[in-house]
């Protein structure tokens, strides 16, 4: 759905391959304007996704504060869904690469509920988000510059560049400079984009370079402490070493070749990415002593992640009313990490700086280093037997391959060094199948029923902590079944998506405790996601748009058996933590031309748990963002508020740190001016 001052968006390009109306896919798609995200400042996950139905994206988390944490369908976890930008998996074989994405200039975000499509493999289970840049020869043609509460801010620009002859191309670049109310938090980072297109022989030839700096020093995590989280530490401390910081340099590109043939267009696209990372970094220990013994463990990590991604397929029209698609992919991830690992002293009051891990002896080192191959052949067909009914099914053959070398250098006794090797080959058919039908139209009203089966799985992911974990944990699995209804009421200036969903989950990894106190992750046996999600736009006028949407979420454990140390606890039953029964929002947009325009949104989380045994509730909390400006001529001043009630709940749960949450970051204050290029 869109902002006010544009039409409707109706083609995706997330749940297909070719181009089709939303509106016909069986399935849940949501389509968010560039326009509305430029007029609501969204500058991250958290701030794009906030009107779509069932989805949250508190940002921070382990990955950083330029980082995110989305949930779908009631399922909080940094790897379960699929991070698309122009058509690339966005971190490759391992992690969603949430801290290089960038906003500026996005033509649209897309959203779809529930596992990838065949056409993107063993990658994802509750939802997919692709990200779509204006293409090479056009952009937003738009220059901004803010400045932000705790004396941040930030410089934006995109341009579509003079043409040289076929060859058309485009340019973005930003920077920004972001501080938080915690102590020493910050983000300093910048992406820079160039897309070239042109023809070449009889097809089209696309390129594109982009590289991501990112550098943050992050927040501590708050410790949980029985059922509540401690007072025992100022919500603003910093316990992190003097020299925390997580830094990345990305540098990727890619090479696509469109070629009509006979048989139809045959699409073939090549990516390359490499990170340099380093991350430093510590957690206070979960008994949370204060006697001048060490309470906290350290980590400095060398991490450097190499990706490739590779696709080509052809489409054929089988009729006029028919369509195949025929492809083959292959996802390659290369991961290598050294983290030097220690423990440390730090007064729980947090006026004391801790000391640098220069100064914290090194207790053990742990390597890891892991690659995976993730390939597949897939077909995919769109077949329209009637007017009103459309079929869709895909059906895809895996073959997955990973291989972890891990070691363990023991900073006391080499004795007890260790070294492991294990490795993971799967080959198994997973697809869809799914049904839409028209069941009314009159002039621009409609009403579409759809459903779907989808069926997916994925190899586990791997979090690079600072622990010596050499097994390669079971791939995880799922079945989905979906249904819903969509369409238009009020001459098309109402557009709606109520859907329900049932998803059960097998091996689900979760992190938990060891019984030696330590975090790990863990296959979980069983889960079951269900709920009903529904979404509305209303535009009132041609320059004003309301928003509301409401969604009720139950996920649960169906079986799980863990050990903390004291005796197996069966959480079968439970609720999953962070998952909330009720997520809603509501948003007002008036985007007129020229004069005054604005919005305001409010999301509300409702109550859910911090621990697997539900004994840790966390209530409910609601933010509010606004922005407000005045358009003259070219030229654009605004103001823009996140998080204007301050809230600073838990929102996500730390693999590294034992029992530690990461809060909602508090409020943020921005004032920019802006113009059209």
């Amino acid at each position: 759905m869109a902002a006010a001052e544009e039409s409707i968006e109706t083609v995706q390009v997330t749940a297909t391959r070719l181009p089709e109306s939303a509106g016909d896919v069986p399935a849940d798609v949501s389509i968010i304007s560039g326009g509305e995200l430029r007029e609501r400042q969204a500058q991250d996950l958290s701030t794009a996704l906030a009107l779509t139905a069932g989805v949250e994206a508190p940002a921070g988390g382990d990955a950083g504060p330029s980082s995110a944490v989305p949930s779908f369908w009631g399922l909080h976890e940094f790897d379960a869904f699929l991070l698309v930008v122009d058509g690339v998996p966005w971190g490759g074989a391992f992690n969603p690469a949430i801290p290089d994405l960038d906003f500026n200039d996005v033509q649209r975000v897309e959203v779809l509920k529930g596992s990838a499509p065949v056409a993107f493999g063993a990658t994802s289970f509750v939802g997919v988000i692709q990200m779509l840049h204006y293409p090479a020869g056009e952009a937003a043609n738009h220059a901004e510059l803010a400045y932000g509460n705790h004396d941040s801010w930030r410089g934006a620009g995109s341009i579509a560049l003079p043409q040289w002859g076929d060859w058309r191309h485009s340019f973005v670049a930003d920077w920004e400079d972001r501080r938080f109310a915690v102590q020493r938090e910050s983000v300093a980072a910048g992406h820079f984009l160039y897309r070239a297109e042109t023809p070449l022989g009889p097809g089209t030839l696309r390129f594109d370079a982009d590289i991501s700096l990112t550098h943050d020093v992050p927040p501590s995590p708050i410790v949980r402490d029985g059922d509540a989280l401690t007072d025992r530490t100022p919500i603003n401390a910093n316990y992190n070493p003097a020299n925390s910081k997580m830094d990345e340099n990305r540098y990727h590109a890619n090479l696509g070749y469109v070629l009509p043939t006979g048989w139809g267009d045959w699409s073939t696209l090549v990516s390359f990415a490499h990170s340099d990372i380093r991350d430093i970094r510590g957690f206070l220990r979960a008994d949370l002593t204060d006697t001048g013994d060490p309470n906290a463990d350290s980590f400095d990590q060398h991490r450097r992640i190499q990706d490739a991604y590779a696709d080509t397929h052809l489409t054929h029209k089988l009729a006029e009313n028919a369509e195949l698609v025929l492809g083959a992919d292959l996802l390659y991830g290369l991961g290598r990490q050294s983290s030097a690992n220690g423990e440390y002293f730090v007064p729980l009051s947090g006026l004391v700086l801790p000391p640098p891990t220069t100064a914290i002896h090194v207790d053990e080192t742990n390597t890891i280093r892991d690659k995976r191959v993730f390939g597949g052949q897939y077909a995919e067909i769109d077949w329209r037997p009637l007017s009103a009914l459309d079929i869709l099914a895909g059906l895809r053959l895996n073959e997955t391959f990973e291989d972890k070398n891990s070691g363990h250098l023991d900073g006391f006794n080499s004795a007890d060094d260790e070294f492991a090797q294990d490795e993971s080959r799967t080959t198994r058919l997973s697809g869809m199948i799914g049904a839409s039908y028209r069941a009314w139209k009159e002039g621009g009203d409609e009403a579409v029923i759809y459903a779907n089966y989808r069926n997916a799985f994925k190899p586990a992911a791997i979090d690079f902590g600072f622990e010596f974990e050499p097994d390669v944990l079971n791939p995880e699995t799922a079945d989905s079944y979906e249904a819903g209804i969509k369409g238009a009421l009020a001459g098309g200036r109402i557009a709606y998506e109520a859907d329900a969903f049932l998803l059960n989950f097998s091996n689900l990894v979760v992190a938990t405790t060891n019984a030696d106190g330590e975090p790990e992750l863990v296959n979980a046996g069983g889960e079951r996601l269900k709920g009903v999600e529904l979404e509305t736009r209303f535009l009132l006028t041609p320059d004003l748009s309301l928003a509301a949407n409401i969604a009720w979420h139950d996920a649960r454990f169906t079986h799980f058996v863990f050990d903390e140390g004291n005796g197996p606890d069966d959480v079968s039953g439970n609720q999953l933590t962070l998952a909330p029964h009720i997520l809603a929002s509501a948003g007002l947009l008036y985007t007129p031309p020229q004069g005054f325009h604005g919005s305001a949104v409010v999301n509300s989380v409702g109550r859910r748990f911090l621990d697997e045994e539900n004994e840790a509730p966390a209530p409910s909390y609601t933010t509010l963002d606004i922005t407000a400006g005045y358009r003259f001529g070219r030229w654009d001043v605004a103001f823009a508020g996140t998080n204007l009630t301050d809230e600073r709940p838990p929102v996500t749960q730390s693999e590294f740190g034992s029992s530690s949450y990461h809060l909602l970051p508090g409020r943020t204050l921005w004032l920019q001016l802006g113009a059209a290029l």
